[in-house]
């Protein structure tokens, strides 16, 4: 029989009692319990890196700004370097966290995962007993000033600004840029434009491309326009806004510091019973990548559709071919990256209402869905930055144009005779089209039977001169 190491373990204490915790770890007994209440998820439901990185870098502006305010030197820097660790993600990474998002909807316990994590990382830094709070309190020194109700809404704010900055707003002007680099390219190419997915009359595939990346840029807009809100922290609110425990100008000091730390215009919150009681700012955020989920969603399934093919679909654009399509049928390649992003999509849309059922639960002087609501926005803004790099690189920057196509569904389109409503009227100009399409026979052959001249047709119906106001 095969046995197991004994995982050797040290005795820590909270106001509940006692609780073995594993002596290679640096959390403590509330983390223990938590971790004993909540097994749920598994390793994928741990709290976000994000989340716990962004408490680093709250606590580390705590304890320097608290500093100021009467706390010894040598406890405040133990506590700052100590957070280091945190911020880098490699206490994080080593297992020092392993709390889930299913916890208490305050987040007091991953508040109180990261006091104590810093408290005994800044105890061995010290030189001291791991677990005995001495001489660093997880309470009465790392979350001294603070709230979980403060911290844990405020280290969401820093998480959520710095993935929004840093890694969707790059990936989305990406892939804008490479989609008008492609409008710009196919700026002389015509093509039949589509509504109600029926034949309409010819617009440029640069100009199709051109309402892509204006989609992409009001999404831009939209993330830019949510930022101020998302940039408005709720710490020095404590507990329940009335900023009870903390100090007099603790607030924008820590602030200031957090924005420094981050690189990042935080700022304090106006209002800090809004701060703590709402998530607005949040659904918010979503409601910005939600929109841009519908875009993207539009965007791909019409390169998706116009790429169709090769040979029996609209076949207008040449995708790139990436990987084999197909177990059984040889040769298939298939529109991968387009599915990859309409799927991403759909999962946003998904955590859309997720979000809003979190953010309408603000009972009273604080939301208890915070980590729900953390969590599917910070998925959302990996998901989306990750899919329109993938789509970007893998899929539209390699996208042809099938000119032969595009030419050959122009010459056969029935839409041209709207070129001859201003000559002949509507009910005529309906008239041949419609013989023509009875008849499988061309515009220009059923026009000369209705008497107009060839000369006349040929002025009349041109497709270049169909792209815009006469």
């Amino acid at each position: 029989m095969s046995s197991s190491k004994k995982v050797e373990k040290r005795q820590e204490n909270d106001t509940l009692g006692p609780m073995e915790v594993p002596m290679d770890r640096f959390y403590g007994a509330q983390t223990m319990r938590c971790l004993v209440n909540f097994q749920i998820g598994g390793e994928e439901e741990r709290m976000p890196r994000q989340i716990i990185q962004a408490m680093g870098i709250l606590k580390k502006a705590a304890a320097e700004s608290n500093q100021e305010f009467g706390l010894d030197p040598k406890l405040s820097t133990a506590i700052s370097n100590a957070a280091d660790d945190v911020i880098s993600g490699k206490l994080y990474d080593e297992g020092h966290f392993p709390l889930p998002i299913w916890q208490t909807g305050s987040g007091t316990q991953s508040n109180m995962n990261t006091n104590e994590v810093i408290g005994n990382r800044a105890i061995e830094i010290l030189g001291g007993v791991i677990g005995s709070k001495n001489p660093i309190h997880p309470n009465d020194h790392v979350n001294m000033s603070q709230s979980s109700n403060d911290t844990f809404p405020s280290a969401i704010h820093i998480a959520v600004a710095t993935a929004l900055t840093k890694d969707l707003r790059p990936a989305v002007t990406a892939l804008r840029d490479s989609l008008q680099a492609k409008s710009s390219e196919w700026k002389d190419i015509i093509k039949i434009g589509r509504t109600h997915t029926q034949d309409a009359v010819p617009i440029t595939l640069g100009q199709e491309f051109s309402g892509y990346v204006q989609q992409l840029t009001n999404g831009l807009s939209r993330i830019d326009a949510v930022l101020p809100r998302v940039y408005q922290l709720a710490l020095g609110g404590t507990a329940v806004g009335t900023g009870l425990n903390t100090r007099r100008g603790f607030a924008e000091k820590c602030v200031k510091r957090i924005a420094q730390l981050s690189g990042l215009p935080f700022v304090v919150a106006p209002n800090f019973f809004e701060a703590l009681a709402s998530r607005d700012a949040m659904v918010e955020v979503h409601g910005a990548l939600n929109v841009l989920a519908v875009s993207l969603m539009k965007i791909t399934n019409d390169i998706r559709f116009l790429g169709s093919g090769p040979r029996c679909g609209l076949g207008e654009l040449m995708l790139p071919e990436n990987e084999p399509g197909s177990s059984i049928m040889p040769g298939k390649v298939n529109p991968t990256q387009c599915e990859a992003m309409t799927m991403i999509c759909a999962q946003v849309m998904g955590n859309q209402v997720a979000v809003s059922v979190g953010g309408a639960n603000g009972h009273f002087e604080l939301n208890v869905f915070k980590p729900l609501i953390a969590s599917n926005v910070l998925r959302s803004i990996k998901l989306l930055s990750d899919g329109c790099t993938s789509f970007n690189c893998n899929c539209v920057k390699g996208i042809k144009a099938n000119k032969e196509k595009l030419a050959q569904i122009v010459h056969d389109s029935l839409m041209l005779v709207t070129a001859l409503n201003p000559h002949i009227g509507y009910d005529k100009s309906a008239l041949i089209a419609k013989t023509a399409h009875k008849n499988g026979t061309t515009l220009k052959e059923e026009a000369i039977k209705a008497g107009i001249s060839e000369k006349d047709f040929n002025d009349w119906v041109r497709p270049e001169k169909m792209l815009g106001p006469s």
